[in-house]
Protein backbone atom coordinates (compact mmCIF):
# COMPACT_ATOMS: atom_id res chain seq x y z
CA UNK A 1 0.00 0.00 0.00
CA UNK A 2 3.15 2.56 0.56
CA UNK A 3 4.65 1.51 -2.66
CA UNK A 4 1.24 1.85 -3.98
CA UNK A 5 0.60 5.68 -2.56
CA UNK A 6 4.23 6.16 -3.70
CA UNK A 7 3.72 5.85 -7.03
CA UNK A 8 0.50 7.70 -7.30
CA UNK A 9 2.35 10.93 -5.65
CA UNK A 10 5.05 10.63 -7.97
CA UNK A 11 2.70 10.20 -10.71
CA UNK A 12 1.00 13.12 -9.33
CA UNK A 13 3.69 15.33 -8.85
CA UNK A 14 4.82 14.70 -12.88
CA UNK A 15 1.38 15.70 -14.24
CA UNK A 16 1.73 19.01 -12.07
CA UNK A 17 5.28 19.33 -13.71
CA UNK A 18 3.60 18.85 -17.01
CA UNK A 19 0.67 20.78 -16.76
CA UNK A 20 3.24 23.83 -15.75
CA UNK A 21 5.42 23.33 -18.50
CA UNK A 22 2.65 23.35 -20.57
CA UNK A 23 1.42 26.77 -19.15
CA UNK A 24 4.33 28.46 -19.26
CA UNK A 25 5.30 27.31 -22.79
CA UNK A 26 1.40 29.24 -23.20
CA UNK A 27 2.62 32.24 -21.41
CA UNK A 28 5.22 32.18 -24.00
CA UNK A 29 3.33 32.59 -26.96
CA UNK A 30 0.96 34.84 -25.61
CA UNK A 31 3.80 37.47 -24.62
CA UNK A 32 5.37 36.52 -28.19
CA UNK A 33 2.27 36.94 -30.11
CA UNK A 34 1.60 40.48 -27.92
CA UNK A 35 4.89 42.13 -29.14
CA UNK A 36 5.71 40.19 -32.84
CA UNK A 37 2.67 38.57 -33.94
CA UNK A 38 1.79 40.10 -37.75
CA UNK A 39 -1.65 40.98 -38.80
CA UNK A 40 -1.57 39.75 -41.90
CA UNK A 41 -0.31 36.23 -40.43
CA UNK A 42 -2.82 33.33 -41.19
CA UNK A 43 -1.61 31.64 -39.09
CA UNK A 44 -2.91 34.40 -36.30
CA UNK A 45 -5.40 33.79 -34.22
CA UNK A 46 -8.46 36.23 -34.34
CA UNK A 47 -8.07 37.52 -30.90
CA UNK A 48 -4.46 38.77 -31.16
CA UNK A 49 -4.18 41.92 -32.76
CA UNK A 50 -0.50 41.70 -34.10
CA UNK A 51 1.49 44.62 -34.90
CA UNK A 52 2.65 46.12 -38.27
CA UNK A 53 5.90 46.63 -36.67
CA UNK A 54 8.07 45.16 -34.17
CA UNK A 55 8.51 48.23 -31.52
CA UNK A 56 12.39 49.06 -30.68
CA UNK A 57 11.49 48.91 -26.99
CA UNK A 58 10.07 45.94 -27.71
CA UNK A 59 12.91 43.77 -29.74
CA UNK A 60 14.62 41.91 -26.58
CA UNK A 61 11.50 40.92 -25.18
CA UNK A 62 10.22 39.60 -28.43
CA UNK A 63 13.33 37.62 -29.16
CA UNK A 64 13.40 36.02 -25.42
CA UNK A 65 9.72 34.76 -25.63
CA UNK A 66 9.61 33.92 -28.94
CA UNK A 67 12.73 31.80 -29.01
CA UNK A 68 11.58 29.39 -25.87
CA UNK A 69 7.97 29.23 -27.25
CA UNK A 70 9.42 28.38 -30.99
CA UNK A 71 9.96 24.92 -30.29
CA UNK A 72 5.96 24.07 -30.29
CA UNK A 73 4.53 26.94 -32.53
CA UNK A 74 5.36 27.49 -36.30
CA UNK A 75 3.55 31.35 -35.35
CA UNK A 76 6.52 31.73 -32.64
CA UNK A 77 9.20 30.60 -35.03
CA UNK A 78 7.81 33.33 -38.08
CA UNK A 79 7.84 35.82 -35.14
CA UNK A 80 10.79 35.22 -33.85
CA UNK A 81 12.07 36.00 -37.54
CA UNK A 82 10.58 39.35 -37.43
CA UNK A 83 11.89 39.87 -34.16
CA UNK A 84 15.49 39.10 -35.45
CA UNK A 85 14.60 41.79 -38.49
CA UNK A 86 13.57 44.53 -36.79
CA UNK A 87 17.35 43.32 -34.47
CA UNK A 88 19.11 44.09 -37.59
CA UNK A 89 20.38 40.72 -37.41
CA UNK A 90 19.13 39.82 -41.01
CA UNK A 91 21.36 36.22 -41.40
CA UNK A 92 19.34 35.16 -38.09
CA UNK A 93 16.48 36.15 -39.63
CA UNK A 94 16.67 35.07 -42.67
CA UNK A 95 17.40 31.65 -41.26
CA UNK A 96 14.39 31.45 -38.81
CA UNK A 97 12.01 32.20 -41.85
CA UNK A 98 13.48 29.25 -43.43
CA UNK A 99 12.41 27.02 -40.87
CA UNK A 100 9.52 28.69 -40.20
CA UNK A 101 8.56 28.12 -43.89
CA UNK A 102 9.83 24.61 -43.79
CA UNK A 103 6.81 23.83 -41.18
CA UNK A 104 4.55 25.20 -42.96
CA UNK A 105 4.25 29.27 -42.19
CA UNK A 106 3.43 30.98 -45.40
CA UNK A 107 3.91 34.55 -44.01
CA UNK A 108 7.65 32.99 -43.72
CA UNK A 109 7.70 32.06 -46.91
CA UNK A 110 6.55 35.36 -48.26
CA UNK A 111 9.53 37.48 -46.38
CA UNK A 112 11.96 34.63 -47.67
CA UNK A 113 10.24 35.51 -51.45
CA UNK A 114 10.61 39.50 -50.50
CA UNK A 115 14.44 38.82 -49.58
CA UNK A 116 15.21 36.98 -52.71
CA UNK A 117 13.08 39.38 -54.79
CA UNK A 118 15.17 42.61 -53.54
CA UNK A 119 17.98 40.60 -53.19
CA UNK A 120 17.90 41.43 -49.26
CA UNK A 121 20.30 39.82 -47.49
CA UNK A 122 20.81 36.87 -49.99
CA UNK A 123 21.47 36.89 -53.73
CA UNK A 124 18.66 38.53 -55.71
CA UNK A 125 16.89 35.42 -57.54
CA UNK A 126 13.45 36.39 -58.97
CA UNK A 127 12.75 32.64 -59.78
CA UNK A 128 13.11 31.80 -56.41
CA UNK A 129 10.76 34.09 -55.13
CA UNK A 130 8.33 33.81 -57.58
CA UNK A 131 8.56 29.57 -55.94
CA UNK A 132 8.03 31.33 -52.19
CA UNK A 133 5.48 33.21 -53.63
CA UNK A 134 3.52 30.22 -55.78
CA UNK A 135 3.79 28.32 -52.51
CA UNK A 136 2.82 30.67 -50.19
CA UNK A 137 -0.57 31.84 -52.40
CA UNK A 138 -1.11 27.92 -53.48
CA UNK A 139 -2.09 27.76 -49.42
CA UNK A 140 -4.08 30.71 -49.38
CA UNK A 141 -1.74 33.47 -47.88
CA UNK A 142 -3.13 36.62 -49.48
CA UNK A 143 0.52 38.52 -49.26
CA UNK A 144 1.79 35.26 -51.29
CA UNK A 145 -1.07 36.17 -53.87
CA UNK A 146 -0.44 39.20 -54.35
CA UNK A 147 3.13 39.80 -54.06
CA UNK A 148 3.16 36.79 -57.28
CA UNK A 149 0.49 39.02 -59.40
CA UNK A 150 3.08 41.76 -58.31
CA UNK A 151 6.54 39.83 -59.93
CA UNK A 152 4.22 38.03 -62.41
CA UNK A 153 3.15 41.34 -63.57
CA UNK A 154 6.48 42.85 -64.20
CA UNK A 155 6.04 45.07 -61.01
CA UNK A 156 2.73 46.25 -62.10
CA UNK A 157 0.62 45.03 -59.36
CA UNK A 158 -1.53 43.33 -62.12
CA UNK A 159 -2.03 39.44 -61.71
CA UNK A 160 -1.00 37.37 -64.90
CA UNK A 161 -3.81 35.52 -64.12
CA UNK A 162 -6.40 37.96 -62.08
CA UNK A 163 -9.28 35.10 -62.36
CA UNK A 164 -6.81 33.11 -60.39
CA UNK A 165 -5.79 34.98 -58.00
CA UNK A 166 -9.51 36.07 -56.74
CA UNK A 167 -9.70 32.36 -56.57
CA UNK A 168 -6.75 31.90 -54.28
CA UNK A 169 -7.63 35.22 -52.18
CA UNK A 170 -11.49 33.35 -52.19
CA UNK A 171 -10.50 30.38 -50.53
CA UNK A 172 -8.35 32.33 -47.91
CA UNK A 173 -11.24 34.84 -47.10
CA UNK A 174 -13.31 31.63 -46.59
CA UNK A 175 -11.29 31.04 -43.59
CA UNK A 176 -11.77 34.32 -42.36
CA UNK A 177 -8.34 36.04 -43.46
CA UNK A 178 -8.75 39.25 -43.11
CA UNK A 179 -6.44 40.61 -45.76
CA UNK A 180 -7.48 37.59 -47.84
CA UNK A 181 -11.25 39.51 -47.62
CA UNK A 182 -9.83 42.96 -47.74
CA UNK A 183 -7.67 42.16 -51.25
CA UNK A 184 -10.61 40.02 -52.58
CA UNK A 185 -13.11 43.04 -51.52
CA UNK A 186 -10.95 45.31 -53.55
CA UNK A 187 -10.65 42.73 -56.87
CA UNK A 188 -14.78 42.51 -56.78
CA UNK A 189 -15.19 46.21 -56.28
CA UNK A 190 -13.17 46.60 -59.66
CA UNK A 191 -14.49 43.62 -61.40
CA UNK A 192 -11.04 42.27 -61.54
CA UNK A 193 -10.80 38.05 -62.03
CA UNK A 194 -14.62 37.73 -62.63
CA UNK A 195 -17.79 40.26 -62.26
CA UNK A 196 -17.83 43.34 -60.82
CA UNK A 197 -19.88 42.65 -57.47
CA UNK A 198 -20.35 46.04 -55.24
CA UNK A 199 -22.52 44.65 -52.57
CA UNK A 200 -20.30 41.48 -52.26
CA UNK A 201 -17.12 43.44 -51.45
CA UNK A 202 -18.86 45.91 -49.42
CA UNK A 203 -19.98 42.59 -47.63
CA UNK A 204 -16.35 41.42 -47.24
CA UNK A 205 -14.82 44.86 -46.02
CA UNK A 206 -17.48 44.89 -42.97
CA UNK A 207 -15.98 41.44 -42.49
CA UNK A 208 -12.08 42.17 -42.52
CA UNK A 209 -13.18 45.73 -40.52
CA UNK A 210 -15.05 44.09 -37.74
CA UNK A 211 -11.11 41.91 -37.65
CA UNK A 212 -10.06 45.65 -36.93
CA UNK A 213 -8.17 45.22 -40.61
CA UNK A 214 -6.99 49.57 -41.13
CA UNK A 215 -7.43 49.33 -44.96
CA UNK A 216 -10.81 47.65 -44.67
CA UNK A 217 -12.27 50.12 -42.03
CA UNK A 218 -11.16 53.05 -44.24
CA UNK A 219 -12.96 51.51 -47.13
CA UNK A 220 -15.88 50.29 -45.67
CA UNK A 221 -16.43 53.70 -44.27
CA UNK A 222 -15.89 55.00 -47.33
CA UNK A 223 -18.83 52.44 -49.23
CA UNK A 224 -21.46 53.16 -46.51
CA UNK A 225 -20.98 57.49 -46.84
CA UNK A 226 -21.36 56.83 -50.76
CA UNK A 227 -23.77 54.09 -50.79
CA UNK A 228 -21.61 52.09 -52.23
CA UNK A 229 -22.70 48.55 -52.46
CA UNK A 230 -25.76 49.51 -50.33
CA UNK A 231 -27.54 51.82 -48.76
CA UNK A 232 -25.92 55.09 -47.47
CA UNK A 233 -25.05 55.13 -43.63
CA UNK A 234 -23.59 58.16 -42.14
CA UNK A 235 -23.30 56.48 -39.05
CA UNK A 236 -21.94 53.64 -40.22
CA UNK A 237 -19.33 54.86 -42.07
CA UNK A 238 -18.14 57.55 -39.35
CA UNK A 239 -17.76 54.69 -37.12
CA UNK A 240 -15.77 53.17 -39.18
CA UNK A 241 -13.38 56.10 -39.57
CA UNK A 242 -13.10 56.60 -35.81
CA UNK A 243 -12.32 52.67 -35.26
CA UNK A 244 -9.51 53.45 -38.58
CA UNK A 245 -8.07 56.46 -36.89
CA UNK A 246 -7.47 55.67 -33.56
CA UNK A 247 -5.46 53.07 -35.51
CA UNK A 248 -3.67 55.78 -36.36
CA UNK A 249 -4.47 56.01 -40.00
CA UNK A 250 -4.31 59.42 -41.39
CA UNK A 251 -6.79 58.69 -44.12
CA UNK A 252 -9.27 57.89 -41.96
CA UNK A 253 -8.99 61.42 -39.73
CA UNK A 254 -8.67 63.38 -43.05
CA UNK A 255 -12.06 61.72 -43.88
CA UNK A 256 -13.43 62.63 -39.90
CA UNK A 257 -12.37 66.23 -40.62
CA UNK A 258 -14.02 66.61 -43.68
CA UNK A 259 -16.93 65.20 -41.50
CA UNK A 260 -16.78 67.80 -39.22
CA UNK A 261 -16.03 70.07 -40.83
CA UNK A 262 -17.09 69.60 -44.58
CA UNK A 263 -16.65 73.72 -45.79
CA UNK A 264 -14.06 73.53 -47.81
CA UNK A 265 -11.60 76.53 -48.53
CA UNK A 266 -9.49 76.45 -51.73
CA UNK A 267 -6.89 78.68 -53.26
CA UNK A 268 -7.47 80.51 -57.00
CA UNK A 269 -5.42 77.15 -58.54
CA UNK A 270 -8.08 75.15 -56.98
CA UNK A 271 -5.87 73.69 -54.23
CA UNK A 272 -7.62 73.15 -50.80
CA UNK A 273 -6.36 75.08 -47.93
CA UNK A 274 -8.41 74.31 -44.83
CA UNK A 275 -11.61 73.13 -43.60
CA UNK A 276 -14.21 75.18 -41.80
CA UNK A 277 -15.92 74.38 -39.05
CA UNK A 278 -19.45 75.73 -37.75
Amino acid sequence: MKRSAAILLVAGVALLSLSAAAHAQSADLVLCDRVAADPADPDKPQDVQGVSAIAKSDVATAIKFCKTASGASRRALYQLGRAYAADGQTAEALATYRKAADKGSTSAMVELGVAHGTGSGVAKDPDAARKLFERAAQAGNPRGVTNLAAISGGGSGTPANPAQARAQLAKAAEANVAEAQFQLAMMMADGEGGQKDEAGARALLEKAAAQNHVEALVWAGSFAQRGVGGPEDSAKAKAYFIKAAALGNEDAKAALKRIECPYVLKDKRGQVMTNLCF
